[in-house]
């Protein structure tokens, strides 16, 4: 309800005062209200001419004024249009003739997806028509905004249309939703474990733990058998986050990571080589908050204790074992530290990328990517079957660019590492692999890049790599499975046997992947409606019934009433 204070001043004061208390409430539904809404507005209106009915004559003829010129705002139709020619656009068409500010309000307000599905009904919201050469290129609404959003993230949107694209529009549209897709990974597969994020932001896990080690992020009772691992299912909340609001989470062997909407980084689990990175090596039941991380946006747990973190200016940190096992071998951590140090207990920035801005980082087996903002891809660490890309056998301590990549041509968005392969993702949707052919898609060893034939055609979106296993999902939402085996049956494709090269995953036919999360014993994958499929076994689920089949031989749906992740819609 409106309250129209009594001001007992000049006419100009108390209609000023008027105005700024409704643009107040106005600009605070605005910041939480859909597009589509727009008829809520009406009421507010509605309110304001109630209201005004318990006031003074005088006092009532500035309100219903004020009422008056809200209604004409969120009424009004183009002159040269009728709303039986609107139609269904009338909501749409009656947001061009809103003040510039409000309208700013609602469009910052939209996801990615309704921001789309906005400007795709509205040619003048869209506007991303071609002009004469001479005269400066108009900037529609949707355009503006999107150039805002990466501008405040300091993403560099850069000044010409990327290769292949006809669009600026539909160009940052992509890329908002990637950059969001990128902080956000609303599942994880452990080798025994699985974590989920609902779509309240709430923690989950099922699963069992091993060889003691508190893999599930519940407490654990002290007087419980050692000997008898700890098993939750179906997915259940964590209690203690209960009152954090997630939007990542990464799974590692023995470790896990989760991220809260504040930048907020939790870890748990194994402690072994300061993986959990809060300064010694001690096993955490619980989450506990990384307290030198903050205003982080994306997390990466690897299989062998190392963890890495980016922040909002695109700084990496990298934690955990420093050097291979034995070895003074490069584990991957970017920076070299004393010759007795066997790892790195806190997380420490990557300083030979401090003039870099990262947007995302995968950990391999005892190998580290890193993508840039400016479509570069790096590599270090060990370098085994060819896993840097470097077409050398020579590890790498720091930081290297991967010139097969860079010689594309092409800007990189998005990278993926298995134990002995590694995958990158262009802005146009391109898969390239190396490594070893287990799991590289070409079904033998690269000692650089190349593209992934079997996916030329496919616009890849999300892609993800584990141990021997890797996955992609294209834009239709389409997921593509492949491996050097498929004992679990974690492929999805109904049988146990190898598969070299990617392929469809014929059984979700019909049902939009929007994320994945992929490991050597199972396949997690959640669709649009934040519906999820698992395939392959069913322990790490907690559903392993000793009188049935150990395995989801085909994609099999948790029930939406146990479990409902946030997964991103396409726009």
């Amino acid at each position: 309800m409106v309250e129209l204070e009594y001001r007992k001043t000049t006419e100009r004061t108390h209609v000023a005062t008027i105005h700024v208390k409704c643009n107040k409430i106005l600009l605070k539904y605005l910041s939480t209200c859909m597009a589509f809404q727009l008829a809520a507005l009406r009421v507010l209106v509605n309110q304001c001419q109630a209201v005004a009915t318990s006031y003074s004559e005088e006092e009532a003829f500035h309100g219903l004024a004020l009422a008056d010129e809200l209604r004409a705002i969120f009424l009004a139709r183009l002159p040269s249009l009728s709303a039986s020619t609107l139609g269904h656009h009338a909501e749409e068409t009656t947001l061009l003739l809103l003040p510039p500010e409000l309208l700013t309000v609602i469009l910052s307000a939209l996801d990615t997806r309704s921001l789309a599905r906005l400007a795709a009904t509205c040619q003048p919201l869209w506007l991303d028509a071609p002009t004469p050469v001479s005269s400066p290129r108009e900037i529609g609404p949707v355009e503006a905004e999107l150039r805002l959003r990466a501008k405040t993230r300091g993403l560099d949107v850069g000044s010409s249309l990327p290769a292949g694209s006809t669009s600026w529009v539909s160009c940052l549209l992509k890329r908002d939703r990637r950059d969001a897709q990128r902080r956000q990974a609303p599942l994880a597969a452990g080798s025994d474990h699985s974590i989920f994020v609902d779509t309240r932001g709430r923690l989950f896990t099922c699963g069992f733990s091993s060889d003691g080690i508190p893999i599930l992020g519940h407490a654990v009772d002290p007087d419980a058998d050692p000997d008898v691992p700890l098993q939750i299912g179906p997915p259940t909340p964590v209690p203690s986050m209960l009152d954090r609001h997630i939007v990542s989470v990464a799974a590692g062997g023995a470790h896990c990571l989760a991220l809260s909407a504040e930048g907020e980084a939790y870890s748990w689990g194994d402690g072994a080589s300061g993986a959990l990175g809060h300064g010694d090596e001690h096993r955490r039941a619980v989450p506990s908050r990384i307290k030198s991380l903050n205003r982080i946006e994306t997390i990466a747990a690897g299989d062998e204790s190392t963890s890495a973190a980016v922040d909002e200016d695109g700084k990496l940190f990298t934690w955990g074992r420093a050097t291979i096992e034995n070895t003074t071998l490069p584990y991957g951590l970017g920076y070299a530290l004393d010759a007795q140090a066997e790892f790195q207990l806190t997380p420490k920035q990557v300083e030979a990328l401090s003039q870099d801005r990262v947007v995302g980082v995968a950990l391999g087996h005892g190998f580290t990517l890193a993508v840039t903002d400016a479509g570069a891809v790096l590599s270090f660490g060990s370098s085994h079957e060819g896993v840097l890309g470097q077409g050398s056998p020579e590890a790498e301590v720091l930081p290297r660019q991967i010139e097969a990549l860079t010689q594309t041509g092409r800007r990189f968005v998005a990278v993926a590492a298995g134990e002995a392969h590694a995958l990158a993702l262009t802005e146009e949707g391109e898969l390239y692999g190396w490594g070893a052919g287990r799991a590289n898609g070409h079904g033998h060893e690269e000692q650089t890049p190349r593209r992934v034939a079997a996916l030329i055609g496919q616009h890849v979106k999300l892609m993800d790599a584990r141990h021997d296993i890797s996955c992609a999902v294209t834009e239709k939402g389409e997921l593509f499975t492949w491996s050097k085996d498929g004992r679990f049956f974690n492929l999805g494709h109904g049988v146990d046997t190898p598969q070299a090269t990617p392929r469809w995953v014929d059984a979700l036919g019909g049902v939009r992947v929007a994320a994945v999360a992929i490991n050597v014993s199972h396949t997690l994958a959640a669709d649009e409606d934040g519906v999820v499929w698992a395939f392959g076994r069913r322990s790490p689920l907690g559903m392993d019934n000793p009188n049935i089949s150990p395995v989801f031989k085909t994609p099999t749906s948790i029930p939406s009433t146990l479990l409902r992740v946030r997964a991103l819609k396409s726009p």
